[in-house]
């Protein structure tokens, strides 16, 4: 019989993160079923519920893009009966995930030193730009500064033109995602040894280990890559070609799908056997003599009449789409990434969904990112056991802080 119940049903994470790469990474543990606990500053919040506009009814479109499924509570960690709270969350989690300044959290008493001899089981997923044994942990740093560190704004942007950041902030999405890689490990090794233990994720890091092949060419070489632009530095043709009325994206992997491309989409059988094409070391040799003939042949036709053309000879091609084409499409719409969920202020709510596809523990329906505070009594009350009574004097002392529907 199938278990549909989520792969981490029973693990408790306690989000101590702001931002992007620790919120990716919490959003991913509650979308694979852990319960977690979101804990952001009474005054005003994680720092994205400001980063707009858009906005939707006074929330952010940042901020809804990576806290579903998590439960929001409004702590302020510079009071004693707040950071009794958070020590009293990390004694009953299995996760802590944190990207504060070095030092921050242990003048609290919410460092992995001190919660880890109270919890020994605790994992404590630490993020930072630089890492924390880094000569450079000090120092802030924010998705835009590292790809420029890390090498990625190098190679990224046309190659007569200035280096360019990714359209979205990829170093810390590439964060989140090797913060999950390896508080999913750590679990699996907790399993084993019992013990918790600490993570140190720094997005400098996830940023060189993303330079992948360009990366080990330089390495390998000891030639410096430079930008490209949508072209490829070792594969022809891989790239973008404007059509008559759009454009497409054409990839080339190997020297069969260049022959199909000639033979059966272009019906040029001469390129197809011409000594300087043949071999995809050849194509790179003359990009400057293939890539030329390439433009004029697809600047004769229309984007649909090529895209056809390239389908039927089976080259992988798409069609350059905007967010709006993306978002819409049949086939993206077909594996449910975009789904509607039932927001208390906003009201019908779209949001991109996990990626993640399970079939026998499926990831949990989406649930809307907490308003602030919202889950503040519930948590104090049902997770920690607190009375009315307690739970009313750390609010009176301005502790914690909470509106909003209570969800257990």
């Amino acid at each position: 019989m199938t278990d549909m119940t989520p792969p981490l049903d029973g693990i408790r994470v306690l989000d101590l993160s702001r931002v992007l790469a620790g919120p990716w990474c919490t959003m991913t543990l509650a979308d694979l079923g852990a319960e977690v606990w979101k804990v952001e500053n009474p005054d005003g919040g994680d720092d994205t519920r400001k980063w707009g506009p858009p906005f939707a009814e006074g929330e952010s479109a940042y901020y809804l893009a990576v806290n579903r499924n998590k439960k929001g509570i409004a702590v302020d960690l510079r009071t004693p009966g707040g950071q009794a709270v958070v020590r009293d969350l990390a004694a009953r989690a299995d996760v802590l995930v944190e990207n504060y300044r070095a030092g921050a959290l242990a003048k609290y008493g919410l460092d992995w030193e001190t919660l880890s001899a109270a919890n020994p089981r605790l994992i404590y997923c630490s993020i930072s730009a630089y890492g924390r044994s880094s000569p450079m942990a000090d120092r802030p740093g924010y998705d835009f500064v590292v790809q420029a560190e890390g090498g990625l704004m190098a190679i990224t942007g046309a190659a007569d033109g200035a280096p360019m950041k990714v359209g979205v902030a990829i170093c810390d999405v590439l964060t989140g995602k090797d913060a999950t890689q390896a508080i999913l490990a750590a679990l699996i090794a907790r399993g084993r040894t019992g013990r918790g233990q600490l993570i140190d994720i720094a997005l400098l890091d996830s940023t060189v280990a993303a330079l992948v092949n360009v990366g080990s060419a330089w390495l390998v070489s000891g030639k410096a890559p430079g930008r490209w632009g949508n072209a490829h530095p070792t594969t022809v043709p891989y790239q973008i070609f404007a059509t008559a009325d759009g454009m497409v994206a054409l990839a080339c992997g190997n020297d069969l799908q260049f022959q199909a491309l000639c033979r059966r989409a272009l019906d040029r059988a001469d390129l197809a056997q011409d000594p300087r094409f043949v071999r995809n070391v050849d194509r790179v040799a003359h990009r400057q003599v293939l890539v030329p003939l390439l433009e004029a042949i697809f600047a004769g036709g229309t984007t649909a009449e090529w895209f056809s053309r390239l389908e039927a000879a089976g080259v992988p091609a798409g069609i350059v789409r905007d967010v709006p084409a993306a978002l819409g499409a049949p086939e993206v719409l077909a594996r449910g990434m975009v789904a509607t969920v039932d927001h208390p202020t906003i009201g019908p709510l779209r949001l991109v969904a996990s990626a993640l596809r399970l079939s026998d523990t499926p990831v949990v329906p989406p649930r809307p990112p907490p308003l602030l505070g919202q889950d503040t009594d519930a948590v104090l009350a049902g997770v920690l056991g607190y009375t009315p009574e307690r739970i009313a004097t750390l609010h009176g002392e301005g502790a914690v802080s909470g509106s909003g529907p209570a969800r257990l």
